[in-house]
């Protein structure tokens, strides 16, 4: 686990709204997190922690929302901000389980980020196959 959490690909330090990179101190806590949640893992599994980290991020978010949206906006602004959130997520899951299905040698599907892969020229997991494959029948 401790090789995972230490070095980042390219492609997963690239802000995932703007393709910014991040700075080297997000990592250092994503990397500390992730430290915590392997620990905890050992000592109580791992769906139990994904569970209890799920139910952490969601309610440090919510803090976080309610300490930063005006008091009167909160209300008109909640599902925009759910909606931004489980976008977010849904896209970072996405690119986690590319890269490291792609890193473990398993196939995990078609990716919900396809297109912008191709666009990219980032060819991963089926993409990569598929070319593989396209190639071989050229021949």
């Amino acid at each position: 686990m401790a090789d995972e959490t230490q070095a980042q690909p390219a492609a997963e330090q690239q802000n995932v709204a703007g393709g910014t990179p991040f700075p080297p101190q997000f990592f250092e806590c994503v990397n500390e997190y992730l430290e915590l949640t392997h620990k905890q893992s050992q000592k109580y599994g791992e769906k139990n922690i994904s569970l209890a980290a799920l139910f952490a991020a969601a309610r440090f978010n919510a803090h976080v929302y309610l300490t930063s949206v005006k008091p009167i906006a909160a209300a008109e602004e909640r599902v925009p901000f759910l909606d931004y959130m489980t976008t977010m997520y849904r896209r970072m899951l996405n690119e986690h389980l590319d890269g490291m299905g792609e890193e473990r040698g398993i196939d995990v599907g078609d990716s919900e980020l396809a297109e912008e892969y191709k666009a990219a020229g980032v060819k991963i997991g089926r993409l990569k196959d598929a070319d593989t494959t396209a190639a071989a029948a050229n021949e």
